[in-house]
């Protein structure tokens, strides 16, 4: 059976209460990446903003942002990128009457029954049975192979073992890959598992410690810096294998966000957070499907720059998938606390989940 979008309900603007509500108030900024008091600020739903009596989809939104009318559409900003004279939306009431509606109902079917009051099992937790998420997800990542825009998140654990770096591998291989955002350890150690066969000095395969295994991931560090790139470092080694591999040979894009305790880092990596910040979301604005794996500070920041839809260039509204997969039940229960409602929460081992899901490709 061929997957299935869920559609898209538009809100009726036909209605009174839309109809008669009156145009949005905007504000211009008097100072560089300060908000006017009362400003609008965004969500992952989404946004209609009324201006000159017509209402106006936000088309690239996410949460906790300021939204900027440029005199034709509505533009969505970091305060760090707000600049005097920009004109911001305010009012703090979504339900239209300030010309303001946050649209939070758009993927819910009118048709869909009432839960029952009272039930079991209702939360994610290790005790939760995922066969029908990893059903759905597979369904999932073969409509977005050829139609959407799938974007991993990736946590250094999955370049810990062999099997999971050469699944990883053969997803990117195999088009199931479209962007990596990553940090500078998951970028060492799958180079470290290339080079010196270890991640972080033990064995990708017998997880063995070598003698001296504290160095490698430095020594490999300081090698690529002297290729100069990653690129660089695979072609002139002869790198055959792993993640980052596979990304260059497929020329998939991979944004490595920098960290205070990063050791080298790696040529390629953001040390500037704001520059990372950008990069990351530059992805995430094509983003139509998300998957974040065992790193719990990356996961919030995607989710917390990931609307729940997507405009599309035929100008339809899509939902974005978002999963979040961890070994722990905090590190999944922690985007829904920030705010990322939508995601969709798997709890076990991400090595497994990898060869899983790769597995149930046939890749």
């Amino acid at each position: 059976m061929l997957f299935q979008l869920l559609p898209y309900h538009h809100p009726d603007f036909s209605i009174a209460a839309f109809a008669s509500a009156p145009n949005a108030s905007l504000v211009r900024v008097e100072k560089d990446f300060v908000a006017p008091e009362n400003y609008h600020a965004t969500t992952i739903f989404p946004e209609y903003f009324k201006v000159n009596g017509e209402w106006h989809l936000a088309k690239e939104s996410r949460m906790d942002c300021v939204a900027v009318w440029d005199g034709a559409q509505v533009q969505i900003k970091e305060f760090r990128h707000l600049k005097a004279g920009d004109l911001v939306f305010v009012g703090r009431k979504e339900d239209g009457s300030q010309g303001i509606f946050v649209h939070t109902q758009g993927f819910v079917s009118p048709s869909v029954q009432e839960k029952d009051t009272f039930s079991f099992r209702q939360g994610r937790s290790r005790e939760t049975a995922f066969s029908r998420d990893y059903d759905h997800l597979y369904e999932l990542l073969r409509h977005e192979k050829e139609h959407g825009h799938i974007v991993w998140v990736l946590g250094p654990a999955v370049a810990f073992d062999s099997d999971s770096r050469a699944a990883f591998a053969r997803l990117v291989q195999n088009g199931f890959v479209h962007g990596v955002l990553a940090g500078n350890a998951l970028a060492t150690h799958d180079l470290e598992g290339a080079y010196k066969r270890t991640a972080l000095g033990q064995d990708i395969y017998t997880q063995q410690s070598y003698p001296m295994g504290h160095y490698h991931h430095i020594d490999t560090i300081n090698r690529v810096r002297a290729y100069g790139s990653i690129p660089a470092f695979i072609e002139g080694e002869g790198i055959q294998d792993g993640i980052i591999h596979a990304c260059v040979k497929k020329q998939v894009p991979f944004v490595l966000a920098g960290s205070i305790r990063d050791d080298g880092p790696l040529p390629e990596v953001h040390a500037d957070v704001y520059a990372a910040q950008d990069a990351m979301r530059n992805q995430i604005r094509k983003a139509t499907t998300v998957i974040c794996m065992a790193t719990t500070l990356h996961a919030i920041a995607t989710g917390n720059m990931t609307p729940s839809f997507r405009v599309m260039p035929d100008g339809s509204i899509r939902q974005v998938y978002f999963y979040s997969v961890d070994i722990s039940e905090f590190a999944v229960n922690k985007l829904g606390d920030r705010g990322s409602l939508s995601a969709r929460t798997i709890v076990t081992n991400v090595q497994d989940f990898v060869v899983n899901v790769a597995k149930g490709l046939g890749v």
